[in-house]
């Protein structure tokens, strides 16, 4: 009885169809599961440790020898919530397990009882709990195998308990007998309706030919009438469900990419979520997921979708198969990040786009001098699941990133981030955070040719000395990175300091080497190229850049795109690029420019005079002399050109 036993630390009670934990000195929950779907989670909760305590052991529980009674759980308990198809129900349990059950601070699927949530209760509030106690908690949910084939544990072990510690209850009884009862009740609820059916008289349907006889003839038209509409409407059915019906499975079949198929695997890195309550720190999320692209792009055995289209997704909640249609490839990475003071927790997950499976998940906690090791671990299990084979040295390769302190190289995230919307103001902070860096870790490359790209910008943005001076500092430092770490970012900064010098063969030699490093590098390869006056090279290697980058491809590939086209006098296909350009960055000072110039030379006069217009409103002291003199082109005479249209549109 119940009532005559001991209190348990841990007590499934599916009468109430509450869990109780009170382990001392560390956790104490009261769960409510109180809605249809969350009674059939904790059922099946109470299923794995009956069949624990079935098997003696804290164990992994295979589900597919158990979907007779994992349906008769959904379809009772569980209020037909949802599909009690293997192919559906097996997949649901399996991501509930690994994503709701273990989250107890939003408590998707159980009320916390004796807490309220932060703010009152309401949709996105979550319970305050400490980060000891929403451990304890997660730690408890345990899976292994794919959704096609589930093991999932309860593995009290992981926060002390045995199996001694865990008590099932339903009615007067306890464990096996309180399950068993437990099942029959469902399985009578489940005939009810039967039986409910079976009490009404029995009439027997007369034959087809004795039913044709019976009927009036005035109503055998209308009776063939029904049918032909039964039978049309069986076949719109079928036709519906093969063809037109919407797939709401999540899968995006390889026919309805929107993008064909790399002949090598495919992947996107999606933005990694801030789970700390540190708005601060969303640029670590950012630079982890950097890290990560990072470290597969640069091996060319594996096809890999640049940032920016993948921050395209940040923020959004994802459908896999809307994310590999638009991107055109077949996996998927998602993760999150949780830092508290010293600790962060990564967990990260493998998706394949065509099929919804869920390839593999992983959850890191760990000290946060442990970032490195955790992106490297990432790395390798997505290279694994991939089937990809590393040769000789390009383990080592992925691993080099130039920095070794943590502190360092959080303000080297930070300074990439400024880097990404440069302007005078960012370049200036990009610069102090680099030489920040390099003061914490002297030897770090990353730091030099970080501090070697804001002396790029200089050129541009107008530097504290002369713009000769900055260049040749910013040369020293991507040479002294080179020298401390052969990485592509450095040499692709070369080649860049070096077009400010118009050196053009030894910038398109560093650039080349950058991208055949890391094809993340594709757009400098492409930009060195065009203003060294190779234009179909050029369009080439943006080709290339835009596969890897469909959604929202940089605006400095665009623009080389758009006038290496237009330098070859190919305007028809330059003028919708720079369009692609401008809407997405209509103050874009280069973009304005050359589409006036671009409109002059097709002799579109009414758009070039629209167009100079603009360049006016966003540089009032625009001058084609200036223009001139900072175009760092080899070409001159198509310099010339765009200058004399730049004047023919009324630019001065």
């Amino acid at each position: 009885m119940t009532g005559n036993t001991k209190p348990h630390p841990i007590t499934i009670n599916l009468n109430q169809f509450k869990l109780h934990i009170e382990l001392k000195n560390r956790i104490e929950l009261t769960l409510h599961f109180n809605s249809p779907s969350r009674k059939f989670y904790l059922s099946v909760i109470a299923f794995v440790v009956n069949e624990m305590k079935r098997q003696r052991k804290i164990t992994s529980i295979p589900l597919q020898g158990h979907h007779d009674l994992l349906a008769l759980l959904n379809e009772t308990i569980g209020g037909s919530a949802g599909s009690s198809e293997e192919e559906n129900l097996l997949p649901r349990i399996y991501r509930k397990w690994k994503d709701a059950l273990p989250n107890l601070e939003e408590a998707p699927l159980f009320k916390v009882l004796g807490r309220r949530k932060e703010y009152d209760e309401g949709i996105g509030k979550t319970y305050p709990f400490t980060e000891a106690e929403k451990d304890s908690w997660a730690n408890l949910f345990e899976y292994k195998g794919s959704e096609e084939n589930v093991r999932l544990k309860f593995a009290i072990d992981k926060i002390g308990a045995t199996l001694d510690d865990i008590v099932i209850i339903y009615e007067d009884s306890l464990n096996a007998e309180a399950w068993e009862k437990f099942i029959s009740s469902l399985k009578e609820k489940e005939a009810e309706p039967d039986k409910r059916v079976s009490e009404e008289p029995e009439v027997a349907a007369p034959p087809l030919e004795r039913r044709k006889a019976l009927l009036p003839s005035r109503y055998r038209w209308v009776a063939l009438m029904a049918a032909i509409v039964v039978v049309l409407g069986t076949i719109t059915l079928a036709i519906w469900k093969t063809d037109l019906k919407p797939d709401r499975g999540g899968v995006a079949s390889i026919e309805k990419m929107a993008l064909s198929l790399p002949d090598k695997p495919s992947i996107a890195v999606l933005p990694f979520v801030n789970m700390s309550e540190d708005p601060k720190q969303e640029f670590l999320c950012d630079g982890f997921t950097e890290e990560i692209i990072n470290a597969l792009t640069k091996l060319p055995q594996v096809f890999v979708i640049a940032r920016n289209s993948s921050f395209t997704y940040k923020g959004k909640k994802v459908d896999v198969k809307q994310v590999g249609r638009e991107l055109g490839v077949q996996y998927l990475v998602e993760g999150s990040v949780r830092r508290e003071a010293n600790r962060i927790r990564i967990t990260a997950q493998l998706i394949d786009s065509t099929t919804g499976r869920h390839v593999f998940s992983e959850r890191y906690d760990r000290e946060l001098k442990d970032i490195f090791a955790m992106q490297d671990d990432i790395a390798i299990k997505i290279l694994t699941a991939l089937r990809v084979a590393l040769k000789d040295g390009e383990w080592a390769r992925i691993q080099a990133r130039g920095v070794s302190n943590v502190e360092a190289y959080f303000k080297l995230l930070e300074a990439r981030e400024f880097h990404e919307n440069a302007n005078k103001e960012t370049n200036d902070r990009a610069r102090r955070l680099a030489q920040e860096a390099l003061a914490l870790d002297p030897r770090s490359s990353e730091a030099y040719a970080t501090l070697a790209y804001a002396y790029y910008w200089d050129h541009w943005f107008g530097p504290p000395e002369s713009a000769e001076d900055s260049t040749m500092k910013g040369i020293a430092m991507a040479k002294k990175a080179i020298a401390l770490d052969d990485s592509p970012r450095a040499h692709a900064t070369l080649g860049l300091l070096y077009l400010n010098k118009r050196d053009y063969d030894k910038a398109v030699e560093e650039v080349e080497r950058a991208a055949s490093m890391d094809p993340g590098f594709l757009t400098e390869y492409g930009a060195t190229l065009m203003v060294a006056g190779r234009y179909p090279e050029a369009i080439g290697a943006y080709e290339k850049a835009l596969r890897r980058d469909p959604v929202k491809p940089r605006s400095s590939c665009l623009f080389g795109l758009a006038t290496s086209y237009s330098s070859m006098g190919k305007y028809d296909e330059a003028v919708p690029v720079y369009k692609r350009l401008l809407k997405a960055q209509p103050g874009h000072w280069l973009g304005n420019i050359q589409l006036t110039a671009t409109y002059s030379r097709m002799e579109r006069m009414e758009d070039a005079r629209a167009q100079a217009a603009e360049v006016l409103r966003l540089d009032p002291k625009f001058s084609v002399e200036r223009f001139v003199k900072s175009a760092r082109f080899k070409d001159r005479d198509a310099v010339k050109q765009a200058a004399d249209a730049l004047r023919k549109a009324g630019l001065k």
